[in-house]
């Protein structure tokens, strides 16, 4: 995937569209887009992050899944083992698509698992779903506001919208711009862009650990991209100690950001 313009097509920040027509075209989509960042394969090494964020979404997943900027499918492939009816994977760059369905064919996919090129504007307006997924991807989306309201057309009633992000603006750096990222998130800002007809239920800054090791590279290291071995490190050593000193932090801490709303007002709004 991923970035999304306000008209609902895919570009990049500081991109203009002639430019991002004429960049990898052998990969463009349906919408003349590429996605040219370079985390996918990068993070395909967080083993245990994904474990983690997806421990706290799990709770949300129902019957019918809408993934949004699926990218190579690494948000279908935590939750394979969940008996979803359907999970429609919706991905605007057809070589990403292309890769998910490899991944499908090689059996490290459900069957259930549905490839779409396009954009949520893509969608027939009558298709509903119970779950629809933001992972990493909103902050790739230049008018968030706007794809969260046309996003709320396709929530079934009692439904989840679910969203993952990268947490707090101060720690933007050159790699968010350089993958994509238009900005950051905290919980005000979150707020402020969902739909009025949802309520958030969950909210939770996740990896506390790791948002002291973003602190530290971002004034001393000044790394502009994180190596292998960095995330690696970070994977394997820092995640795991997050995951027992987040709670501890009531979850008021840390450099990933999610959040779960609902058109339910029965569910508790998030503190």
């Amino acid at each position: 995937m991923r970035v999304s313009t306000s008209d609902g097509s895919y570009g990049n920040p500081g991109v203009n569209d002639s430019d991002s027509r004429t960049q990898g075209d052998h990969a463009a989509d349906a919408h003349g887009r590429t996605y040219e960042g370079t985390e996918l394969e990068l993070f395909s090494h967080a083993v245990n992050w994904k474990k983690y964020w997806s421990s706290m979404v799990r709770p949300y997943i129902g019957r019918r899944v809408l993934d949004v900027g699926a990218g190579i499918g690494a948000t279908a492939a935590c939750f394979r083992d969940m008996a979803c009816e359907r999970w429609v994977a919706l991905e605007p760059d057809q070589a990403l698509g292309a890769r998910i369905r490899q991944a499908q064919l090689a059996g490290e996919l459900p069957q259930h698992v549905e490839v779409r090129c396009g954009t949520i504007g893509d969608l027939d307006r009558a298709e509903q779903f119970d779950t629809i997924l933001y992972v990493d991807v909103l902050e790739h989306i230049e008018d968030d506001a706007a794809e969260l309201q046309r996003a709320i057309g396709h929530l079934a009633p009692g439904g989840f919208l679910v969203i993952v992000a990268p947490a707090h603006n101060w720690l933007y750096t050159p790699f968010d711009r350089a993958i994509g990222h238009y900005r950051r998130y905290d919980r005000s800002r979150l707020h402020a862009v969902m739909p009025s007809a949802l309520r958030m239920t969950t909210c939770r800054y996740l990896d506390s650990v790791g948002a002291l090791a973003s602190i530290g590279n971002r004034l001393v290291l000044r790394s502009a991209s994180p190596s292998i071995a960095q995330i690696r490190f970070w994977d394997r050593v820092l995640v795991p100690l997050s995951r027992l000193a987040d709670p501890l932090l009531f979850w008021r801490v840390g450099k990933s950001l999610i959040c779960a709303a609902t058109a339910d007002s029965s569910k508790q709004a998030c503190a």
